[in-house]
C-alpha cells in the first residue's frame, strides 16, 4: 500500500534545525538548536498542527508536547555533506553529497577577481567583506547611491552577494551582473551568487522581493532530473529552481517569501494530480535567522502552522507530505550565519495509523531515496536508504 502514493509534497522550512550535529564544533555551532532555542526565547511555541504530527516527539520544544499517537512518522536527519549551506542541504536531499566543501572568503574576495567581474560587467564594487545583508546596505547604501558602485559582500557560506538600489541599478542590470559573476566564479566553485536588490532612503533601506540566486550547477544528476527523465512531474516553489540551476523541473514558481510560497503550494495541490511539489519557505532563514530575531522566527513558525492545519485537510489517500529543513540558523546565538544541525523529518498521509519514529537518518539523501522509491519503485540514487517500508496504512 505504501508505494501507491501518486503525489508527494515536500516542504523545506529553510533553516529550521533541531540541534547541533556531532561535528558542530568544527563549524563554531556548539549549542545551536534553532527550533528549541527559538521556542525557549519566545516563552513557548503554539504550533498545534506540527505538535499533532510529532514535532515534540523529535526533540523537546517548549510549548510543544510529545504526543502518544502522532499523525506522522517522525525523526531527524544528519547532514553527510561538508558544509551548512542551502545548496549543500537541498542537493543532499536529492541525492548529491558534497564531500569537498565549497570555498569561503572570510577576508573578502581577491581584488583581481573583483576587477575581472567588474570589467566584464562594466561596473565597480564597494564593500567586499563578510557582513549582514541589512547592515551593509545601511552602512554603504548612501555611498552606493552617490557613486553607482554595487555593494559586494559574503558570509560564512560560499556566497558572492551583490546589493543594489532598484532606483540606481535596474533589476535587469543587477541580474546581468550576477550572471556574469556566476560565469567567472564557476571555476572557483563558489556555491552561490545572489542578487540582493533594495529600496528606500538612507536610514530606511529595505530589501525587496527581487532576490535571485545563481547556484553553481549540480555536479551530477539529482533525483529531480531522474524523475523528469522517467516522465514524472516536478514542480518547484521558491528558490528551489535556482538551487538546482533550473535542472529537473516541469514548472517553477519564483516567490518573494513564505506567504507566496504557501499560496503556490495550495494552487499546485488543487491543480496537479501526480508528481513532486517541492517548496522552500525562505523567510525563516532570510528574515529571522540571519537577523537574530527569535520572536519573528517563532511568529513565522506559528503562521506556517496555521496554514498547515488547513493544508493537511486537503490531502487525500494518494498524497504524502514531508516537512523538513536544509540546515539550521539559530536566531538566539551571537552568529548570524547558518548552523550545523540535524533537521526534522515528518511524513504525513491521512490514512497513516500507528505512526512511530523513523529514527536518526545518517544522510538527508534518505529522503530523496524514499521519494525515488515512491515514484520509480526501485533504488533511484547512488546514496541514501529509503524508509518507505516503515510506513503502514
Amino acid at each position: 500500500m505504501a508505494s501507491q502514493f501518486k503525489r508527494v509534497i515536500l516542504i523545506v522550512l529553510d533553516s529550521a534545525g533541531v540541534g547541533e550535529l556531532p561535528d558542530a564544533h568544527e563549524y563554531g555551532d556548539v549549542g545551536s538548536n534553532t527550533i528549541a532555542n527559538t521556542a525557549g526565547s519566545a516563552g513557548g511555541l503554539n504550533i498545534p498542527a506540527l505538535e499533532s504530527l510529532g514535532m515534540g516527539n523529535i526533540i523537546p520544544v517548549k510549548g510543544v508536547k510529545p504526543v502518544a499517537f502522532p499523525k506522522a512518522y517522525f525523526g531527524k536527519m544528519a547532514e553527510l555533506s561538508k558544509g551548512k549551506d542551502t545548496t549543500v542541504g537541498h542537493w543532499e536531499m536529492m541525492g548529491i553529497i558534497t564531500y569537498d566543501p565549497f570555498p569561503v572568503f572570510p577576508s573578502g574576495f581577491p581584488k583581481p577577481l573583483l576587477d575581472q567581474i567588474g570589467r566584464k560587467a562594466g561596473v565597480e564594487f564597494i564593500g567586499n567583506c563578510p557582513a549582514s545583508g541589512t547592515a551593509i546596505i545601511n552602512d554603504l547604501g548612501q555611498e552606493h547611491m552617490n557613486t553607482g558602485k554595487l555593494i559586494v559582500y559574503t558570509s560564512a557560506d560560499s556566497v558572492f552577494q551583490i546589493a543594489a538600489h532598484e532606483g540606481i541599478v535596474p533589476l535587469d542590470m543587477l541580474y546581468r551582473v550576477c550572471g556574469i559573476a556566476r560565469e567567472v566564479l564557476n571555476p572557483l566553485r563558489v556555491c552561490r551568487v545572489i542578487a540582493r536588490p533594495f529600496q528606500g532612503e538612507p536610514g530606511n533601506f529595505f530589501r525587496t522581493g527581487g532576490r535571485k540566486d545563481y547556484s553553481i550547477p549540480p555536479p551530477d544528476k539529482s533525483l529531480l532530473e531522474i524523475l523528469i527523465e522517467n516522465n514524472h512531474s516536478v514542480f518547484g516553489i521558491g528558490k528551489v529552481g535556482e538551487i538546482f540551476a533550473g535542472r529537473g523541473f516541469k514548472e517553477v514558481i519564483h516567490t518573494a517569501g513564505n506567504k507566496e510560497s504557501m499560496d503556490a503550494v495550495v494552487r499546485f495541490i488543487k491543480k496537479v494530480e501526480e508528481g513532486l511539489i517541492f517548496a522552500n519557505l525562505v523567510d525563516f532563514d532570510m528574515l529571522y535567522g540571519h537577523r537574530n530575531n527569535p520572536s519573528g522566527y517563532a511568529a513565522a513558525l506559528e503562521e506556517f502552522d496555521d496554514w498547515l492545519a488547513g493544508v493537511l485537510r486537503m490531502l487525500g489517500k494518494d498524497d504524502l507530505m514531508f516537512i523538513t529543513a536544509d540546515h539550521g540558523n539559530d536566531p538566539t546565538t551571537p552568529s548570524t550565519d547558518h548552523s550545523r544541525e540535524y533537521v526534522p523529518i515528518l511524513a504525513f498521509n491521512p490514512a497513516f495509523r500507528s505512526c512511530c519514529s523513523i529514527g536518526v537518518r545518517s544522510t538527508f539523501s534518505d529522503l530523496g531515496q524514499t521519494i525515488g522509491e515512491i515514484f520509480l519503485r526501485k533504488v533511484a540514487l547512488k546514496t541514501g536508504n529509503s524508509f518507505l517500508s516503515l510506513f503502514c496504512r
